[in-house]
């Protein structure tokens, strides 16, 4: 007997892009046009007026298949653009599928854009109702639940205020406490742990456990934090350009996500002439010099960096290593004593060894900066991931040693050196 809550065939979704060209076309021509030969200028001539438009399909996605059973949290992951966020739209019936079938049992709730539904004008106790009532919850099922939503949020002080009045923080809490709170047998959601600060993230992240583990529910997770996906998901469904890549248990395809090397240890970035300098690609490789993103914990790996200056300019190149939850473990740059380097046109690499033991085991990402500190952002590339292995010893990582605590800024290598074209 077919048990599925979820039941996903072929499912495809078409979009059509439109691509103009030609030259510059006044407004007096395009109001002459339409004198002359209205009717002529509605049916045939709009398209050669404003430049010849051509038109491409783009799939975001495409063949579909999948079956989730009742109780399962399902993760998603992939690139931007593979598809992710459509999926979740066509599934909550925001968008509607081009090819393809959805079967779904019970109660279906979605929590995509936190604060969807939020009137400025009324207060956090109103708005609990609305956004609610928005998101299909009962009356009986809201006021069952209000003073764990509030609980939830820390608005009790604020509840009969409007939340206009709001910070940024507290709206999203309130939004999310709200949404969370829902009652059904289906919950789908996006992208909930990017919003808010590290506390609220845990918090989040809580919540979602406690959703799984106590109330049984079926969950779709889609999320680029990879380490909230291992804590949660069973299961896990790599996309890749609107295709099902590869669908197993979280640790295989999040092992197979990283083994990748086109798609972490290797990264490249598009150019951009406006840019004084950029960085035009990031490699992460081993102790052996070959391109790897699963790096064990006893051995170093280096992180190269190649970048572009297009105009003379001062700066320093800097290295931002985060953990789950966006927590920031350190901040590095190319020189220890942060004196401003004038670098002349050209093409540089940059090679930063990262010593062994410096993280514990687990999932994390950095960001490149190339920039003027508190003066001025010239160039940043974010989220590239890389996972610290185990060993067999398993030791603590320095980060965490008080004898290292002061020395954080000057553990990383860099050795910088100008490209001849």
């Amino acid at each position: 007997m077919n048990n599925n809550i979820i039941e996903v065939k072929n499912l495809g979704k078409k979009y059509t892009i439109n691509h103009h060209r030609g030259n510059y076309v006044a407004l007096r021509d395009v109001l002459t046009a339409i004198i002359k030969r209205p009717l002529f200028f509605l049916k045939k001539k709009a398209k050669e007026i404003a430049g010849i438009d051509t038109k491409e399909d783009f799939w975001a996605l495409k063949d579909v298949s999948f079956n989730i059973e009742p109780g399962e949290v399902v993760g998603v992951i992939g690139r931007n653009g593979a598809g992710k966020s459509t999926l979740l739209k066509i599934l909550t019936g925001i968008t509607p599928p081009t090819t393809g079938e959805i079967k779904m049992k019970g109660k279906v709730a979605s929590l995509l854009e936190v604060g969807t539904g939020f009137h400025p004008e009324l207060t956090g106790r109103e708005n609990i109702f609305l956004n609610g009532a928005i998101l299909g919850m009962t009356k009986r099922e809201i006021l069952r639940n209000f003073d764990s939503i509030v609980k939830f949020a820390e608005i009790e002080k604020f509840l009969d205020t409007p939340v206009k009045y709001y910070s940024s923080g507290m709206y999203v809490r309130l939004a999310f406490s709200v949404a969370s709170h829902m009652e059904p047998d289906v919950l789908l959601v996006d992208e909930v742990l990017a919003v808010g600060d590290t506390e609220f993230q845990k918090k989040c992240l809580g919540k979602m456990e406690e959703v799984t583990n106590k109330q049984g529910r079926t969950i779709l997770f889609v999320s680029h934090n990879l380490s909230a996906i291992k804590r949660l998901c069973k299961k896990t469904i790599l996309l890749e350009k609107g295709m099902v890549k590869m669908f197993d248990t979280t640790e295989k395809v999040i092992g197979h996500y990283l083994s990748i090397s086109t798609q972490n240890a290797v990264n490249n970035f598009e150019f951009d002439q406006n840019k004084k300098a950029q960085v035009t690609r990031v490699s992460i490789k081993n102790k052996n010099d070959n391109f790897n993103s699963q790096i064990p914990i006893e051995e170093k790996f280096y992180i190269e960096i190649d970048f572009e200056v297009l105009k003379q300019t001062k700066a320093i190149l800097s290295i931002l290593f985060f953990s789950e939850g966006d927590i920031l473990l350190l901040s590095s740059e190319s020189d220890k004593d942060a004196t401003i380097r004038e670098y002349l046109p050209g093409k540089y690499k940059t090679k930063v060894t990262v010593p062994s033991h410096l993280f514990n085991v687990g999932m994390y990402f950095f960001e490149i900066r190339i920039h003027r500190p508190g003066v001025e952002l010239i160039d940043f590339k974010q989220n590239i991931n890389f996972e610290i292995k185990d060993s067999n010893d398993n030791p603590h990582s320095i980060i965490f040693n008080g004898e290292h605590s002061g020395k954080i800024a000057t553990i990383l290598d860099y050795q910088t050196k100008k490209i001849n074209d």
